[in-house]
């Protein structure tokens, strides 16, 4: 998200991130999956994208959600965050 629309090189999201590389395989994979980031290849470099109007989407559904089942709901606030 923070890197924008340019995105962010796999080695350069585990350099800060500071995990080991199989951990960022798994949950790039996972973010995949989902549809939350696109991956690019630039020459010999693999770069992550954010699949903004999917986290969009996610965002909007989940302030949507959020405390329906609760009698008194707290959070109503939140429905304007997004």
């Amino acid at each position: 998200m923070r890197a924008g629309d340019p995105g962010l090189a796999v080695g350069r999201l585990q350099e800060k991130l500071k995990i080991a590389p199989s951990t960022l395989s798994h949950h790039v994979k996972t973010l995949m999956t989902a549809g939350l980031i696109m991956q690019k290849r630039e020459a010999t470099t693999l770069v992550c994208h954010a699949n903004y109007d999917v986290m969009r989407g996610l965002v909007n559904f989940l302030v949507a959600e959020c405390c329906t089942d609760v009698a008194e709901v707290s959070c109503k606030d939140t429905k304007s965050a997004a």
